[in-house]
């Protein structure tokens, strides 16, 4: 049996990782880096609890940072509708444009039950691509893969809609031909 001191040292060693880790490494933005990438990034998060209905944040607010979702479950909410857009679970991440740019969040974020995450700053992200400019990078193209993904499925759906309205438009024309004929 190892006990907590050699523990610590040996932490990640011999198959043994933490809850933590395990996520991280499903995470996609950051699956490729290895076991000694991971530390790192560990040391940068900060950790936050949220209480059943808690906002994470509000649609309008400046984007600082990325989410990850250790336990619990977090909506993502269209204000003023309250529309549902999304009901993200552990493992998922959300809010990563802000760690390209600050604009405002396009959606609210509420916790839908008691929920665990972790906090990845665009400030920490910055301090990493100065600091270990290759770590950075790797973190970077995984970004832009999630982004690139994310906007196709998005150009998917509108061009999905567009043909419905399409759709719709002649169905109204055809009625409208047929009751004024």
């Amino acid at each position: 049996m190892i006990d907590s001191f050699w523990g610590n040292i040996f932490k990640g060693k011999g198959g043994e990782s933490s809850a933590l880790d395990s996520i991280l490494k499903k995470t996609p933005i950051f699956q490729d880096l290895n076991n000694k990438e991971l530390p790192k990034i560990e040391k940068m998060l900060h950790e936050r609890l949220f209480d059943k209905g808690e906002r994470v944040f509000y649609q309008g607010d400046a984007g600082v940072g990325l989410y990850i979702i250790i336990e619990g479950k977090v909506n993502i909410v269209y204000e003023p509708t309250g529309q549902v857009l999304a009901g993200l679970v552990s493992g998922e991440i959300f809010g990563e444009i802000a760690l390209i740019n600050e604009s405002p969040r396009s959606a609210s974020a509420y916790a839908d039950e008691k929920t665990r995450m972790m906090f990845f700053s665009q400030a920490d992200l910055n301090n990493l691509l100065e600091r270990e400019p290759i770590l950075g990078s790797k973190i970077l193209m995984q970004l832009s893969r999630i982004i690139g993904e994310r906007l196709m499925s998005s150009n998917k759906q509108i061009q999905q809609l567009g043909e419905e309205v399409e759709l719709l438009i002649k169905a109204q024309v055809k009625l409208s031909q047929e009751s004024g004929a």
